[in-house]
Protein backbone atom coordinates (compact mmCIF):
# COMPACT_ATOMS: atom_id res chain seq x y z
CA UNK A 1 0.00 0.00 0.00
CA UNK A 2 0.96 3.40 -0.24
CA UNK A 3 2.39 5.77 2.31
CA UNK A 4 3.09 9.63 2.06
CA UNK A 5 6.54 10.45 2.18
CA UNK A 6 5.64 14.34 1.61
CA UNK A 7 3.80 15.21 4.51
CA UNK A 8 3.46 18.81 3.77
CA UNK A 9 -0.13 20.00 3.47
CA UNK A 10 0.88 22.25 0.17
CA UNK A 11 -1.34 20.90 -3.04
CA UNK A 12 -3.57 23.18 -4.95
CA UNK A 13 -7.16 22.86 -4.80
CA UNK A 14 -9.33 21.05 -7.27
CA UNK A 15 -11.51 23.86 -9.02
CA UNK A 16 -12.82 21.67 -11.59
CA UNK A 17 -13.38 17.97 -13.00
CA UNK A 18 -10.51 18.82 -15.64
CA UNK A 19 -8.43 18.92 -12.49
CA UNK A 20 -8.96 15.27 -11.48
CA UNK A 21 -8.39 14.46 -15.49
CA UNK A 22 -5.51 15.77 -15.26
CA UNK A 23 -3.67 13.78 -12.99
CA UNK A 24 -3.54 10.82 -15.42
CA UNK A 25 -2.87 13.14 -18.57
CA UNK A 26 0.38 14.33 -16.45
CA UNK A 27 1.75 11.04 -16.65
CA UNK A 28 1.94 11.10 -20.46
CA UNK A 29 5.52 10.37 -21.33
CA UNK A 30 7.50 9.76 -25.17
CA UNK A 31 8.72 6.38 -24.77
CA UNK A 32 11.96 7.26 -24.62
CA UNK A 33 11.25 8.55 -21.03
CA UNK A 34 9.18 4.87 -20.24
CA UNK A 35 10.46 4.17 -16.74
CA UNK A 36 10.00 0.88 -14.63
CA UNK A 37 8.90 0.97 -11.21
CA UNK A 38 8.92 -2.14 -9.03
CA UNK A 39 7.62 -2.90 -6.19
CA UNK A 40 7.67 -6.05 -3.79
CA UNK A 41 7.23 -7.19 -0.12
CA UNK A 42 8.03 -9.84 2.72
CA UNK A 43 7.04 -11.33 5.35
CA UNK A 44 9.80 -10.28 8.58
CA UNK A 45 9.96 -13.06 11.17
CA UNK A 46 12.10 -13.97 14.38
CA UNK A 47 14.85 -16.35 13.09
CA UNK A 48 14.52 -18.05 16.89
CA UNK A 49 10.93 -18.79 16.65
CA UNK A 50 9.20 -17.58 13.30
CA UNK A 51 7.42 -15.40 15.41
CA UNK A 52 6.41 -12.31 13.37
CA UNK A 53 7.91 -8.79 15.09
CA UNK A 54 6.35 -5.99 16.66
CA UNK A 55 6.84 -1.86 15.89
CA UNK A 56 8.37 -1.22 19.21
CA UNK A 57 10.14 -4.41 20.28
CA UNK A 58 13.90 -4.51 20.93
CA UNK A 59 15.33 -5.42 17.45
CA UNK A 60 11.82 -4.99 16.28
CA UNK A 61 10.22 -3.58 13.26
CA UNK A 62 11.70 0.10 14.34
CA UNK A 63 15.23 -1.25 15.00
CA UNK A 64 15.33 -2.46 11.62
CA UNK A 65 14.23 0.27 9.89
CA UNK A 66 16.99 2.64 12.41
CA UNK A 67 19.42 0.11 11.20
CA UNK A 68 19.03 0.63 7.43
CA UNK A 69 19.57 4.56 7.72
CA UNK A 70 23.25 3.23 7.67
CA UNK A 71 22.92 2.74 3.82
CA UNK A 72 21.87 6.40 3.39
CA UNK A 73 17.67 5.72 3.90
CA UNK A 74 15.75 8.77 5.18
CA UNK A 75 13.14 8.64 8.20
CA UNK A 76 9.70 9.26 7.22
CA UNK A 77 7.65 10.25 10.56
CA UNK A 78 4.50 9.98 11.77
CA UNK A 79 3.59 11.52 14.58
CA UNK A 80 5.86 10.02 16.95
CA UNK A 81 6.58 7.10 14.70
CA UNK A 82 9.53 6.49 11.73
CA UNK A 83 7.19 4.62 9.52
CA UNK A 84 9.22 4.34 6.31
CA UNK A 85 12.63 5.63 4.65
CA UNK A 86 12.91 7.47 1.34
CA UNK A 87 16.22 7.45 -0.64
CA UNK A 88 18.13 7.00 -3.94
CA UNK A 89 16.35 3.62 -4.32
CA UNK A 90 12.40 4.98 -3.94
CA UNK A 91 10.97 4.38 -0.66
CA UNK A 92 11.10 1.41 2.41
CA UNK A 93 7.34 1.13 3.90
CA UNK A 94 5.56 -0.84 6.30
CA UNK A 95 2.43 -2.52 5.71
CA UNK A 96 0.35 -3.22 8.50
CA UNK A 97 1.40 -5.97 10.43
CA UNK A 98 4.86 -5.33 9.31
CA UNK A 99 5.39 -6.71 6.24
CA UNK A 100 8.68 -4.62 4.58
CA UNK A 101 8.03 -3.06 0.96
CA UNK A 102 10.47 -1.98 -1.22
CA UNK A 103 8.84 0.61 -3.59
CA UNK A 104 11.73 0.73 -6.51
CA UNK A 105 13.23 3.82 -8.28
CA UNK A 106 11.56 4.56 -11.56
CA UNK A 107 14.84 2.61 -13.63
CA UNK A 108 15.33 2.70 -17.20
CA UNK A 109 15.55 -1.10 -17.96
CA UNK A 110 15.52 -4.48 -16.34
CA UNK A 111 19.19 -4.94 -15.54
CA UNK A 112 19.13 -2.25 -12.89
CA UNK A 113 15.74 -3.11 -11.71
CA UNK A 114 17.71 -6.28 -10.35
CA UNK A 115 20.75 -4.86 -9.40
CA UNK A 116 18.27 -2.58 -7.28
CA UNK A 117 16.42 -5.40 -5.87
CA UNK A 118 19.47 -6.92 -5.16
CA UNK A 119 20.83 -3.90 -3.11
CA UNK A 120 17.80 -3.72 -1.32
CA UNK A 121 18.10 -7.50 -0.18
CA UNK A 122 21.54 -7.33 0.89
CA UNK A 123 20.94 -4.45 3.24
CA UNK A 124 17.90 -6.16 5.17
CA UNK A 125 19.54 -9.32 5.04
CA UNK A 126 22.96 -7.15 6.97
CA UNK A 127 20.85 -5.50 9.42
CA UNK A 128 18.57 -8.89 9.83
CA UNK A 129 21.37 -10.78 10.46
CA UNK A 130 22.02 -7.90 13.66
CA UNK A 131 18.92 -8.13 14.54
CA UNK A 132 17.91 -11.97 14.24
CA UNK A 133 15.34 -11.34 11.79
CA UNK A 134 14.67 -13.41 8.69
CA UNK A 135 12.48 -12.36 5.53
CA UNK A 136 10.14 -14.93 3.73
CA UNK A 137 9.19 -14.64 0.04
CA UNK A 138 5.61 -15.63 -0.49
CA UNK A 139 2.24 -14.25 -0.97
CA UNK A 140 0.59 -15.13 2.41
CA UNK A 141 1.89 -15.92 5.86
CA UNK A 142 2.20 -20.02 6.00
CA UNK A 143 1.48 -20.03 9.42
CA UNK A 144 0.26 -17.27 11.22
CA UNK A 145 -3.60 -16.15 12.70
CA UNK A 146 -4.57 -12.61 12.59
CA UNK A 147 -4.38 -12.97 16.02
CA UNK A 148 -0.58 -13.49 16.51
CA UNK A 149 0.17 -10.58 13.77
CA UNK A 150 0.96 -7.04 15.25
CA UNK A 151 -0.08 -4.10 14.07
CA UNK A 152 1.84 -0.88 12.90
CA UNK A 153 1.40 2.49 14.09
CA UNK A 154 -0.10 3.83 10.53
CA UNK A 155 -2.42 6.18 11.22
CA UNK A 156 -4.26 5.36 7.71
CA UNK A 157 -4.01 1.38 8.69
CA UNK A 158 -6.46 1.97 11.96
CA UNK A 159 -8.81 3.27 9.72
CA UNK A 160 -8.69 0.97 7.41
CA UNK A 161 -8.89 -1.86 10.06
CA UNK A 162 -11.89 -0.04 11.49
CA UNK A 163 -13.80 -0.40 7.80
CA UNK A 164 -12.57 -3.50 5.93
CA UNK A 165 -14.97 -6.07 7.89
CA UNK A 166 -17.90 -3.94 7.25
CA UNK A 167 -17.37 -4.54 3.76
CA UNK A 168 -16.06 -8.15 2.98
CA UNK A 169 -14.81 -10.81 5.23
CA UNK A 170 -11.11 -11.21 3.87
CA UNK A 171 -10.44 -7.87 3.60
CA UNK A 172 -8.17 -7.81 7.32
CA UNK A 173 -6.55 -10.81 5.32
CA UNK A 174 -5.48 -9.27 2.83
CA UNK A 175 -3.72 -5.96 5.28
CA UNK A 176 -2.35 -9.16 7.76
CA UNK A 177 -1.62 -11.84 6.14
CA UNK A 178 -0.23 -11.27 2.21
CA UNK A 179 2.79 -10.24 0.13
CA UNK A 180 2.90 -8.79 -3.38
CA UNK A 181 4.94 -7.94 -6.39
CA UNK A 182 4.19 -5.16 -8.34
CA UNK A 183 4.87 -3.35 -11.22
CA UNK A 184 4.51 0.07 -12.64
CA UNK A 185 4.77 1.19 -15.77
CA UNK A 186 4.74 4.67 -18.33
CA UNK A 187 2.08 5.63 -20.63
CA UNK A 188 2.98 8.18 -23.80
CA UNK A 189 -0.81 8.86 -24.93
CA UNK A 190 -4.85 8.27 -23.61
CA UNK A 191 -5.40 6.02 -26.36
CA UNK A 192 -2.51 3.64 -25.46
CA UNK A 193 -3.15 3.74 -22.12
CA UNK A 194 -6.27 2.50 -22.39
CA UNK A 195 -4.95 -0.50 -25.10
CA UNK A 196 -2.05 -1.17 -22.41
CA UNK A 197 -4.98 -1.57 -19.47
CA UNK A 198 -7.13 -3.73 -21.50
CA UNK A 199 -4.07 -6.55 -22.62
CA UNK A 200 -2.69 -6.53 -18.71
CA UNK A 201 -6.12 -6.78 -17.17
CA UNK A 202 -7.13 -9.29 -19.26
CA UNK A 203 -3.98 -10.92 -18.44
CA UNK A 204 -3.81 -10.45 -14.97
CA UNK A 205 -4.89 -13.76 -13.90
CA UNK A 206 -1.97 -15.04 -15.76
CA UNK A 207 0.54 -13.36 -13.97
CA UNK A 208 -1.80 -14.41 -10.73
CA UNK A 209 -0.88 -18.14 -12.26
CA UNK A 210 2.78 -18.19 -12.89
CA UNK A 211 3.52 -16.33 -9.60
CA UNK A 212 0.92 -18.42 -7.60
CA UNK A 213 2.71 -18.61 -4.31
CA UNK A 214 0.51 -19.10 -0.89
CA UNK A 215 -1.10 -22.51 -0.45
CA UNK A 216 -0.98 -22.47 2.43
CA UNK A 217 -3.19 -21.07 5.94
CA UNK A 218 -1.94 -21.54 9.86
CA UNK A 219 -0.40 -24.34 8.72
CA UNK A 220 -1.82 -26.36 6.37
CA UNK A 221 -2.92 -26.17 2.92
CA UNK A 222 -5.89 -24.18 2.04
CA UNK A 223 -7.06 -25.61 -1.02
CA UNK A 224 -5.90 -22.68 -3.43
CA UNK A 225 -2.84 -21.83 -5.06
CA UNK A 226 -3.24 -18.39 -4.46
CA UNK A 227 -5.16 -17.85 -1.63
CA UNK A 228 -3.78 -13.87 -1.85
CA UNK A 229 -5.65 -13.50 -4.95
CA UNK A 230 -8.75 -14.98 -3.75
CA UNK A 231 -8.68 -13.13 -0.84
CA UNK A 232 -9.20 -9.99 -3.17
CA UNK A 233 -13.24 -11.45 -4.06
CA UNK A 234 -13.99 -10.85 -0.85
CA UNK A 235 -12.11 -8.04 0.60
CA UNK A 236 -14.41 -5.29 -0.85
CA UNK A 237 -16.44 -5.38 -3.54
CA UNK A 238 -16.87 -1.33 -4.68
CA UNK A 239 -12.68 -1.16 -5.02
CA UNK A 240 -11.66 -4.38 -6.45
CA UNK A 241 -12.03 -6.68 -9.62
CA UNK A 242 -11.67 -6.61 -13.19
CA UNK A 243 -13.75 -3.11 -14.42
CA UNK A 244 -15.84 -4.07 -17.18
CA UNK A 245 -15.50 -0.57 -18.02
CA UNK A 246 -12.33 -0.88 -19.34
CA UNK A 247 -13.65 -3.02 -22.15
CA UNK A 248 -16.06 -0.75 -23.40
CA UNK A 249 -15.71 1.47 -26.42
CA UNK A 250 -14.50 5.21 -25.06
CA UNK A 251 -12.77 3.58 -22.17
CA UNK A 252 -10.13 6.68 -20.91
CA UNK A 253 -8.77 8.89 -18.30
CA UNK A 254 -12.24 10.45 -17.74
CA UNK A 255 -14.09 7.06 -17.00
CA UNK A 256 -11.59 6.04 -14.52
CA UNK A 257 -12.02 9.06 -13.09
CA UNK A 258 -15.73 8.29 -12.63
CA UNK A 259 -15.28 4.85 -11.54
CA UNK A 260 -12.68 6.14 -8.70
CA UNK A 261 -15.27 9.27 -7.38
CA UNK A 262 -17.64 5.71 -6.82
CA UNK A 263 -15.19 4.32 -4.69
CA UNK A 264 -15.94 4.62 -0.82
CA UNK A 265 -13.16 6.68 0.55
CA UNK A 266 -11.17 6.13 3.20
CA UNK A 267 -9.26 9.15 4.88
CA UNK A 268 -8.47 12.50 4.34
CA UNK A 269 -4.87 13.76 5.07
CA UNK A 270 -4.64 17.18 7.37
CA UNK A 271 -1.75 18.58 9.58
CA UNK A 272 -0.15 15.62 9.84
CA UNK A 273 -2.93 13.08 10.62
CA UNK A 274 -5.13 10.82 8.93
CA UNK A 275 -8.80 11.87 9.65
CA UNK A 276 -11.35 8.93 9.33
CA UNK A 277 -13.63 9.15 6.64
CA UNK A 278 -14.09 5.56 5.78
CA UNK A 279 -17.55 4.87 3.77
CA UNK A 280 -17.67 8.95 2.21
CA UNK A 281 -18.23 9.91 -1.12
CA UNK A 282 -15.43 11.82 -2.71
CA UNK A 283 -18.43 13.18 -5.04
CA UNK A 284 -19.76 15.16 -1.89
CA UNK A 285 -16.02 16.48 -1.01
CA UNK A 286 -16.27 18.09 -4.82
CA UNK A 287 -19.30 19.81 -3.37
CA UNK A 288 -17.74 20.44 0.20
CA UNK A 289 -20.33 18.10 1.78
CA UNK A 290 -17.98 15.81 3.12
CA UNK A 291 -19.36 14.51 6.57
CA UNK A 292 -15.71 14.19 7.99
CA UNK A 293 -14.77 18.02 7.23
CA UNK A 294 -17.90 19.73 6.27
CA UNK A 295 -17.46 22.59 3.94
CA UNK A 296 -13.69 21.76 2.67
CA UNK A 297 -13.32 21.19 -0.43
CA UNK A 298 -10.17 18.74 -1.52
CA UNK A 299 -6.49 19.05 -2.57
CA UNK A 300 -4.90 17.37 -5.62
CA UNK A 301 -3.33 15.71 -3.06
CA UNK A 302 -6.20 13.95 -1.78
CA UNK A 303 -7.74 13.06 -5.01
CA UNK A 304 -4.22 11.48 -5.43
CA UNK A 305 -4.54 9.48 -2.02
CA UNK A 306 -7.82 8.84 -2.93
CA UNK A 307 -6.74 6.85 -6.45
CA UNK A 308 -4.41 4.88 -3.80
CA UNK A 309 -7.29 3.37 -2.15
CA UNK A 310 -8.69 1.55 -5.43
CA UNK A 311 -7.71 -2.29 -5.64
CA UNK A 312 -8.32 -3.66 -9.24
CA UNK A 313 -6.44 -5.96 -10.58
CA UNK A 314 -4.95 -3.29 -12.45
CA UNK A 315 -5.06 0.08 -11.01
CA UNK A 316 -4.49 3.45 -13.19
CA UNK A 317 -2.48 6.86 -11.07
CA UNK A 318 -0.05 8.45 -13.20
CA UNK A 319 0.84 5.03 -14.23
CA UNK A 320 -0.54 1.46 -14.32
CA UNK A 321 0.20 -0.81 -12.24
CA UNK A 322 -0.07 -4.22 -12.30
CA UNK A 323 -1.37 -6.03 -8.76
CA UNK A 324 -1.95 -10.03 -9.60
CA UNK A 325 0.77 -11.49 -8.49
CA UNK A 326 2.37 -13.07 -5.10
CA UNK A 327 5.05 -12.37 -3.47
CA UNK A 328 7.87 -14.63 -4.22
CA UNK A 329 12.06 -15.84 -4.27
CA UNK A 330 14.59 -14.01 -5.16
CA UNK A 331 14.17 -14.28 -8.71
CA UNK A 332 10.49 -14.00 -9.01
CA UNK A 333 11.28 -10.00 -8.05
CA UNK A 334 12.63 -9.21 -11.56
CA UNK A 335 10.65 -11.87 -13.54
CA UNK A 336 7.33 -9.67 -12.81
CA UNK A 337 8.16 -6.55 -14.77
CA UNK A 338 10.40 -8.62 -17.66
CA UNK A 339 6.78 -10.03 -18.50
CA UNK A 340 4.59 -6.71 -18.39
CA UNK A 341 7.90 -4.32 -19.90
CA UNK A 342 7.91 -7.08 -22.74
CA UNK A 343 4.25 -7.04 -23.29
CA UNK A 344 3.60 -3.83 -22.92
CA UNK A 345 6.42 -1.34 -24.09
CA UNK A 346 6.83 -2.34 -27.69
CA UNK A 347 4.17 -2.12 -30.09
CA UNK A 348 4.36 -5.61 -31.62
CA UNK A 349 4.46 -7.45 -28.64
CA UNK A 350 1.40 -4.99 -27.14
CA UNK A 351 -0.62 -6.07 -30.55
CA UNK A 352 0.26 -9.31 -30.86
CA UNK A 353 -0.89 -10.09 -27.12
CA UNK A 354 -4.30 -7.99 -27.65
CA UNK A 355 -4.55 -10.40 -30.66
CA UNK A 356 -4.72 -13.58 -28.29
CA UNK A 357 -7.30 -11.51 -26.00
CA UNK A 358 -9.39 -9.61 -27.60
CA UNK A 359 -12.14 -11.76 -28.75
CA UNK A 360 -12.62 -12.93 -24.89
CA UNK A 361 -16.20 -12.04 -23.55
CA UNK A 362 -16.04 -10.18 -20.05
CA UNK A 363 -17.98 -13.48 -18.63
CA UNK A 364 -15.24 -15.46 -19.61
CA UNK A 365 -12.79 -12.95 -18.16
CA UNK A 366 -14.40 -13.34 -14.84
CA UNK A 367 -14.53 -17.06 -14.91
CA UNK A 368 -10.87 -16.81 -15.27
CA UNK A 369 -10.54 -14.27 -12.89
CA UNK A 370 -12.41 -16.29 -10.27
CA UNK A 371 -10.81 -19.39 -11.16
CA UNK A 372 -7.44 -18.44 -10.87
CA UNK A 373 -6.60 -18.82 -7.56
CA UNK A 374 -7.23 -22.49 -7.09
CA UNK A 375 -6.62 -24.10 -10.67
CA UNK A 376 -3.28 -21.53 -11.42
CA UNK A 377 -2.24 -22.94 -15.08
CA UNK A 378 -5.07 -25.24 -15.37
CA UNK A 379 -7.80 -22.14 -15.20
CA UNK A 380 -10.39 -22.31 -17.82
CA UNK A 381 -10.44 -19.43 -20.94
CA UNK A 382 -12.07 -19.12 -24.14
CA UNK A 383 -12.77 -21.97 -26.65
CA UNK A 384 -12.82 -24.82 -23.90
CA UNK A 385 -9.02 -24.25 -23.36
CA UNK A 386 -7.09 -23.25 -20.44
CA UNK A 387 -4.14 -20.43 -19.60
CA UNK A 388 -1.66 -23.44 -20.07
CA UNK A 389 -2.45 -23.22 -23.75
CA UNK A 390 -1.18 -19.89 -23.96
CA UNK A 391 0.83 -19.32 -21.21
CA UNK A 392 3.93 -20.38 -23.55
CA UNK A 393 2.87 -17.87 -26.19
CA UNK A 394 2.31 -15.08 -23.99
CA UNK A 395 6.03 -15.43 -22.32
CA UNK A 396 7.38 -15.89 -26.51
CA UNK A 397 5.79 -13.05 -27.07
CA UNK A 398 7.06 -10.77 -24.04
CA UNK A 399 10.46 -12.72 -24.79
CA UNK A 400 10.11 -10.92 -28.50
CA UNK A 401 9.37 -7.53 -26.94
CA UNK A 402 12.11 -7.38 -24.24
CA UNK A 403 15.02 -8.62 -27.08
CA UNK A 404 14.01 -5.90 -29.25
CA UNK A 405 13.54 -2.90 -26.98
CA UNK A 406 17.75 -4.48 -26.74
CA UNK A 407 18.80 -3.32 -23.09
CA UNK A 408 21.53 -5.13 -22.64
CA UNK A 409 23.87 -5.33 -19.66
CA UNK A 410 27.59 -4.81 -19.65
CA UNK A 411 28.09 -8.55 -20.51
CA UNK A 412 25.34 -8.13 -23.76
CA UNK A 413 22.82 -9.98 -22.63
CA UNK A 414 19.29 -8.61 -23.09
CA UNK A 415 16.19 -8.65 -20.42
CA UNK A 416 15.13 -11.57 -21.94
CA UNK A 417 16.95 -13.73 -19.23
CA UNK A 418 14.70 -12.58 -16.69
CA UNK A 419 11.83 -14.55 -17.82
CA UNK A 420 13.44 -17.28 -17.51
CA UNK A 421 11.99 -18.41 -13.68
CA UNK A 422 8.64 -18.06 -15.53
CA UNK A 423 9.57 -20.38 -18.37
CA UNK A 424 10.27 -23.07 -16.15
CA UNK A 425 6.82 -23.00 -14.55
CA UNK A 426 5.19 -23.01 -18.04
CA UNK A 427 7.44 -25.97 -19.61
CA UNK A 428 6.33 -27.92 -15.91
CA UNK A 429 2.70 -26.87 -15.72
CA UNK A 430 3.37 -26.58 -11.99
CA UNK A 431 3.32 -23.15 -10.03
CA UNK A 432 5.80 -22.64 -7.03
CA UNK A 433 2.40 -23.21 -4.71
CA UNK A 434 2.37 -27.11 -6.41
CA UNK A 435 6.05 -27.16 -5.61
CA UNK A 436 6.00 -26.15 -2.41
CA UNK A 437 2.47 -28.62 -1.55
CA UNK A 438 4.45 -31.36 -3.35
CA UNK A 439 7.15 -30.44 -0.59
CA UNK A 440 4.82 -30.60 1.81
CA UNK A 441 3.18 -33.81 1.79
CA UNK A 442 6.02 -35.40 1.04
CA UNK A 443 9.66 -34.13 2.11
CA UNK A 444 8.40 -32.09 4.94
CA UNK A 445 6.14 -34.75 6.17
CA UNK A 446 2.81 -31.99 6.86
CA UNK A 447 5.80 -29.88 8.89
CA UNK A 448 5.35 -26.64 7.39
CA UNK A 449 8.20 -25.05 9.84
CA UNK A 450 10.32 -26.06 6.82
CA UNK A 451 9.40 -23.67 4.78
CA UNK A 452 10.98 -20.75 6.29
CA UNK A 453 14.94 -22.38 5.27
CA UNK A 454 13.79 -23.13 1.76
CA UNK A 455 11.63 -19.61 0.93
CA UNK A 456 13.87 -17.13 3.05
CA UNK A 457 15.75 -14.51 0.60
Amino acid sequence: MSTKTNTHDDSPPIESRADLISVFAAGEKPAERWRIGTEHEKFVYRTADHRAPSYDEPGGIRDLLAGLTRFGWEPVIEGDHVIALSGKDGAISLEPAGQLELSGAPLDNLHETCTETGRHLRQVKTVGDELGLGFLGLGMWPDKSRAELPIMPKGRYAIMLRHMPRVGTLGLDMMLRTCTIQVNLDYSSEARMAKMFRVSLALQPLATALFANSPFTEGKPNGYLSFRSHIWSDTDPARTGMLPFVFEDGFGYERYADYALDVPMYFVYRDGKYIDAAGQSFRDFLDGRLPALPGEKPRISDWEDHLSTAFPEVRMKSFLEMRGADGGPWNRICALPALWVGLLYDDTALDAAWDLVKHWSMEERETLRDSVPRLGLSAPISEGRTLQSIAGEVLAISRAGLNRRARLNGSGDSEAAFLNPLEEVVASGRTHAERLLELYRGEWAGDLSHIYAAESY
